[in-house]
């Protein structure tokens, strides 16, 4: 799959992968971690009637990382003129895990835009928070950082990650894709050496882990920020996907979204799948997603 590469309004240099034509367009959003090659199985499994676009955010894979994201509403922004330089008029957009906390953003800020959307066990809308740790490593509910500066030091959340990144382990990043996103199936030997690498070009961590937290659609503070209530701006027909085995993203996360968005709401849960049914259920889950956009 050979990347494609476009300079946005705003000077930041997106890489993308492209397939298919016709008038139903998809665009699909990853999540934390990786990049636009983590869709290969459901670009693999999709129709070619079906024009489908995956973006690797800005600060993720191949694309530039200019201006910090100081808010999930940034990358959000990214899509709408990602959008534009394609003529893309209405487009199905698809979020992964962090993912789906932009997409909704996205949703929300440009209904016009917006067909429908899929959210692959993805974040709540309410924030997804990182607390203090003790001296045990354990969170300390209720406590949370004030800056990014001073989360990039958390112990069990941020700093391995960030030095894993900064030094290119490859080993660490597996075995924590092993033991938090793969918890029922495994890539093969070859996909997973490709998305681990993907992974590693990641510069934004503690940018998107700090706008993860402060992302706020809700009604009520969420300990990092007010609620916005904009989560009620979305008027689209909502798909939301999520797997037993998932110990990233609780369910209860999942049914906040669903709940606020209730009306406009359809919930597939997917038995023996983690945190990514693109890996655990990727014929079942192309086929639900296909169904739901045609």
């Amino acid at each position: 799959m050979e990347k494609k590469f476009v300079i946005l309004n705003n000077n930041e240099k997106i890489a993308y992968l492209e397939q298919g034509h016709g008038e139903k367009v998809l665009i699909l959003i990853h999540g934390n971690f990786s990049s636009s090659l983590y869709y290969k199985p459901l670009l693999e499994l999709l129709p070619l009637d079906i024009h489908t676009f995956a973006l690797d955010l800005r600060g993720f894979g191949d694309s530039s990382y200019n201006e910090r994201v100081m808010s999930l509403k940034d990358l959000a922004k990214d899509i709408k003129l990602f959008m534009e330089s394609q003529n893309i008029k209405k487009a199905n957009i698809v979020g992964w895990s962090l993912g789906g906390g932009v997409v909704m953003e996205f949703a929300a800020a440009y209904p016009d835009l917006t067909e429908k959307l899929i959210l692959i066990n993805s974040t709540t809308h309410k924030g997804y928070p990182v607390f203090k740790k003790n001296e045990s490593g354990q969170p300390i509910i209720g406590q949370v950082y004030s800056t990014r500066e001073e989360m990039a030091k958390d112990p069990i959340q941020v700093k391995p990650v960030l030095d894993a990144l900064n030094n290119k382990n490859f080993d660490f990043m597996k075995y924590i894709f092993d033991i938090t996103i793969y918890t029922y199936k495994k890539p093969n030997e070859e996909d997973n050496k490709l998305y681990i690498d993907e992974t590693l070009k990641q510069r934004n961590l503690v940018d998107v882990d700090f706008a993860l937290a402060s992302q706020n659609m809700g009604q009520s503070h969420n300990l990092y920020s007010a609620g916005e209530n904009t989560i009620s701006y979305i008027s689209c027909p909502v798909l939301h996907f999520w797997g037993t085995y998932d110990i990233t993203v609780p369910e209860s996360l999942v049914l906040d979204n669903v709940n606020a968005l209730e009306d406009q709401s359809t919930y597939i849960k997917f038995d023996e799948c983690g945190h990514s049914p693109l890996v655990d259920k990727p014929e079942e889950l192309t086929a639900s997603i296909i169904d739901f956009i045609k």
